[in-house]
């Protein structure tokens, strides 16, 4: 009898019960998913130096967007520069760009214009899928 007791004895076992780990695992991947694109909010502008020197490009190939003290934005390219919405203007810029990714984007906003207009303006370009804009300033004077 006394050798039937330690033959029903549990031994303990030496291995991880490894599902919780997976559960918990999966649970922190979902947290990550959704918390990620919150993370990333704005819209990256890459700062001139103080002595930046133009930009040497041809007509061809340079599209400017602009937003004027109304708030009115125009897409000059090819000549043509008329008043349209913000919505026409991203897909026309989508339907040059597709055709010719190499065009260079340059943002002009009037100085009487509110910083969210221009901000408004360079988000929709790059839901364009306009991979970065310059910005048109003029030289100072003094």
């Amino acid at each position: 009898m006394a050798r039937s007791r330690r033959r029903n004895k549990r031994r303990p076992m030496g291995e991880i019960n490894v599902v919780p780990y997976i559960d918990v695992m999966l649970v922190l991947l979902v947290i990550f998913m959704i918390t990620a694109p919150m993370l990333t909010q704005g819209v990256d502008v890459e700062l001139p130096n103080a002595n930046a020197s133009p930009i040497q490009d041809t007509e061809d190939d340079v599209m400017i967007a602009s937003v004027d003290s109304s708030g009115q934005y125009y897409l000059d390219f090819g000549g043509e520069q008329t008043a349209i919405s913000l919505v026409q203007l991203q897909d026309r810029v989508r339907k040059v760009i597709t055709q010719n990714s190499k065009i260079s984007v340059l943002v002009r906003g009037d100085k009487n214009v509110s910083y969210g207009e221009v901000i408004g303006l360079m988000v929709a370009l790059q839901g364009a899928g306009v991979p970065n804009v310059g910005l048109v300033t003029e030289p100072d004077n003094k």
